[in-house]
């Protein structure tokens, strides 16, 4: 599917980024309750899942030491208890998460959670499906249907329920998106640019340029966000592409369009916002990725 002699550095940038992400893992059953930690100003190590809950309209930051929310001060406080290594993350619908990930060192479990969902704002989580066989590194509720791209077996998963999946095609791909009008276009960013879908994500034409590290699809709108941040948008579905603006802090690490002008985003050295199409944004917490994943 890939042709590595001809890859852009781009490109080559968004591979390099998707086998870090790879390498997250940790050991741990997920915590319940409120954590006792103090807040911080800064996040610690990659962000990797962004969303507003539409109950308290607060952000969600899935991290690679738990799940953590804006305090009123404006700090960051961790979400419950646990500690793990949140890896897919999306907000379903109001209180109702999905993730999947890694559980945190020394605290036993499966290397990996599978498929887990919150229905209290992130306090609590159960597994819901494929513990210890899958890490989902990209989660998409779209349809009432869960896509999830398993990193594990580079394979495109679909279910109903959350407990049985209908296996897909394998794209090599770091994110993935949905039509919000037609449950068939599923698109999928790869090494040679973004690869398209028209039967749901049973097979994939091969990935065209532009290549963009991740994809968000709101209403009309679909968004990209290239390796070093910059943000793109797309109304024919990806056919052709505008430059929209640029997220500050280097290196992309997760986007989430909340609606059509409402973007979310996060670099190497910020969780930032945008009410505005991605025109202007608005830095909600400071990143420190140093060494972690």
């Amino acid at each position: 599917m890939t042709n590595t002699a001809k890859r852009p550095l781009a490109a080559t940038a968004i591979l390099a980024l998707g086998l870090a992400l790879t390498a997250c893992s940790g050991n741990s059953d997920s915590g319940t309750g409120t954590a006792d930690t103090e807040p911080s100003a800064v996040v610690h190590g990659h962000v990797h899942g962004l969303g507003i809950d539409p109950a308290d309209r607060r952000l969600y930051v899935a991290t690679h030491e738990g799940v953590l929310t804006l305090g009123k001060d404006g700090s960051a406080r961790p979400v419950g208890t646990s500690k793990d290594d949140f890896m897919g993350f999306t907000v379903t619908k109001a209180k109702t998460f999905l993730a999947s990930g890694h559980p945190a060192a020394g605290t036993g479990g499966p290397a990996n959670r599978g498929l887990i969902e919150s229905t209290d704002s992130g306090q609590t989580w159960k597994t819901r499906s494929l513990a210890g066989e899958v890490d989902f590194h990209a989660l998409e509720y779209a349809h009432d249907t869960i896509y999830g791209y398993d990193s594990t077996n580079a394979l495109l998963r679909v279910s109903k329920d959350g407990a049985a999946w209908d296996d897909r095609a394998r794209p090599q791909a770091l994110d993935i998106a949905v039509s919000p009008d037609d449950p068939a276009i599923v698109l999928a960013t790869t090494a040679d640019g973004i690869a398209k879908s028209t039967d749901g994500g049973r097979t994939f034409a091969a990935g065209q340029q532009p290549a963009m590290a991740f994809l968000s699809w709101a209403s009309e709108v679909l968004y990209g966000l290239d390796d070093s941040g910059g943000l793109h948008r797309s109304t024919d579905g990806g056919a052709t592409w505008q430059k929209a603006g640029t997220v500050p802090g280097g290196q992309a690490q997760a986007l989430t369009a909340v609606d059509a002008r409402h973007i979310l985003a996060a670099t190497q050295t910020g969780v930032h916002e945008s009410r505005d199409g991605g025109r202007t944004f608005t830095k909600r917490l400071e990143v420190d990725a140093g060494d972690g994943h």
